[in-house]
């Protein structure tokens, strides 16, 4: 097996010792970035983000939605699970996961709450499961025993290819069957077309330029799967909003502002301020994946949150014995009380 491929055993292995390990780290009150008790509010918030792209906050800071809130970028991520454990640990103050990995955190112990909805999937921002254009595999039954290759496991990807296949009445010992590899997204494409794997989940411009190469069709995705939803959220920890209200509820309604503002600018002039932000910050940065861009896929207005978007995916967990079936309401999970979008 080639060195880009990792079993599902390893990585849910990694994933729940590095779940073990942030809520050590949070019970043991070594998190640094949360608030220090002192009164004072803190009004920088450390964070991570992503190379040649711009987050809904470094949007939000530049359109002047945060207001005395700024930001200090600490380093970059590529894995939702890893983004909110460094916020659950206090390596930063905020992070944003697929919701059933904001789920599994929780699950570990970690005083966690989701504060606003992150990126989803709509009809122009959507992950879509591609295989060969001469493959055998039409159906779900067909992917017994095949290879699915995305980029992390025990996610948004891996939930939405277990829904398919429960959908699409597959026994919970035929979908064991069915191999979730991880492969780094840019590889993807390759690993498709060199028959390493029989699936591959691409998204964005990965997805586009391949489509735009030929020889691929899709399978599923996952707007087609479930509809326009909202897959992630924003979490910080318990302590830190508890210290730190009126800064959460600045950070978070500005976010909410930046979400609307991507919905109603035409989407070049969108493109054209978000390529501009990239070029300021100065990371000697490739903008080209921004012009790919169409919209953060989020379902509900400013960005709020509702119980349907944690019900599905403690379901999920729960079926498959990641948790306790009724461990959690989804009130449990998340706030909109810092949410000011539309209030007045």
């Amino acid at each position: 097996m080639p060195a880009a491929l990792t079993s599902t055993t390893t990585s849910r292995r990694q994933f729940l010792t590095l779940l073990g390990i942030s809520a050590a780290a949070v019970s043991c009150g070594t998190a640094t970035a949360n608030g220090g008790g002192s009164g004072k509010q803190i009004k920088t918030l450390k964070y991570q983000g992503a190379v040649g792209a711009v987050t809904l906050p470094e949007l939000a800071l530049d359109l002047g939605y945060l207001d005395d809130v700024k930001l200090e970028w600490v380093g970059n991520t590529i894995s939702g699970p890893q983004d909110i454990q460094s916020a659950a640990t206090g390596q930063t103050h905020f992070g944003s996961a697929f919701n059933g990995a904001v789920i599994k955190l929780a699950a570990g112990n970690a005083p966690i709450k989701a504060v606003i909805s992150s990126y989803g999937s709509d009809q122009h921002s959507y992950a879509g499961y591609f295989v060969l254009e001469d493959s055998p595999i039409r159906s779900a039954r067909d992917l017994i025993g095949k290879k699915v290759g995305m980029n992390t496991l025990g996610a948004h990807y891996q939930a939405l290819l277990d829904t398919y296949l429960s959908r699409n009445g597959l026994s919970k010992a035929d979908a064991a069957k069915v191999e979730a590899l991880v492969i780094p997204p840019v590889n993807t494409e390759q690993a498709l077309r060199a028959r390493q794997i029989e699936v591959g989940v691409l998204t964005g411009i990965l997805r586009d330029k391949a489509v735009a190469s030929g020889g691929i069709r899709p399978l599923f995705t996952d707007v087609e799967l479930l509809g326009p939803f909202s897959a992630g959220t924003y979490i910080m920890t318990e302590r830190f909003i508890k210290q730190n209200p009126d800064t959460v509820r600045t950070f978070v309604t500005g976010v909410a502002k930046a979400i609307e503002w991507s919905r109603t600018t035409p989407r070049e002039e969108a493109v054209a301020r978000m390529t501009e932000i990239v070029k300021k910050r100065g990371r000697n940065e490739d903008t080209t994946a921004l012009q790919y861009w169409r919209s953060f896929g989020i379902a509900e207005t400013g960005g709020r949150i509702p119980d349907a978007e944690f019900q599905l995916w403690l379901d999920w967990l729960g079926e498959r014995g990641e948790i306790k079936q009724g461990q959690f309401k989804p009130s449990d999970l998340y706030t909109n009380e810092f949410n000011g979008y539309g209030k007045g």
